[in-house]
């Protein structure tokens, strides 16, 4: 049996204190571990804040009919997170051109389109109105589709001639009802938007007394 000196134990004793020792401050051992777990929740606070980060975009604070022109009135401000989509709307803090009008239509509360505002140059439509006598259908409001048919008087001057198609799958823009003095409703107004080659054909016959008549296009389908 081998017995250790006390030499050796003392040597023995030594090593493994060394081994067990606290480390200090000053260890870069330590310091290197201390910045790496910094560095760590530094990133993940970054990610999660990036990941979360809200910004503002305009809301129509109102029904927005297209060629209409558009102002800080007709919005209100909302903070969305749209990620990859934010491109596609309009952000609030973008100044709002001094002629913008609204290009698409855009209904209260949707968040405003960035293509659905531009300038009146941009406009492939014009809304011309129609005076209606009798009232439109229930479908048959803002956003709605409908097919102007336009039968002109005879010449003898008693009754139409057959009526044809105009124009096909016009939008709505807006619809305007007069109320009577009895308080009942009077004449409704539509206005349709119609391309600019259909302005003349459309104006003219209204203008000539000619009897139009609004179809509801169900497939929205326009030429």
């Amino acid at each position: 049996m081998a017995v250790s000196t006390p030499r050796e134990r003392t040597a023995h004793g030594g090593s493994t204190a060394a081994r067990f020792r606290r480390p200090s401050w000053r260890d870069p051992r330590l310091l290197v571990g201390l910045l790496l777990v910094l560095l760590s929740v530094t990133g993940v606070v970054l990610l999660v804040a990036s990941i979360n980060r809200s910004d503002p975009y305009y809301v129509a604070a109102r029904d927005l009919a297209v060629g209409q022109r558009v102002t800080a009135e007709d919005l209100t401000t909302v903070d969305a997170h749209l990620q990859d989509a934010a491109t596609q709307y309009l952000g609030a803090g973008e100044p709002l051109h001094e002629n913008a009008v609204v290009t698409q239509r855009v209904v209260r509360g949707q968040l405003v389109p960035a293509a659905s505002v531009g300038t009146a140059d941009a406009l492939d439509r014009t809304p011309v109105g129609i005076a209606l006598d009798t009232p439109l259908p229930a479908q048959a409001g803002p956003g709605a589709h409908v097919d102007v048919w336009v039968a002109t008087p005879r010449p003898t001057g008693r009754g139409y001639a057959e009526p044809k198609k105009l124009v096909t799958g016009a939008e709505i823009a807006a619809v305007d009802t007069q109320d009577t003095a009895l308080g009942g409703s009077g004449g409704v107004t539509v206005h349709v938007l119609v391309r600019q080659a259909q302005v003349g054909p459309l104006v003219d016959a209204l203008g000539n007394d000619a009897k139009v008549t609004l179809v509801l296009n169900t497939s929205g389908s326009g030429s």
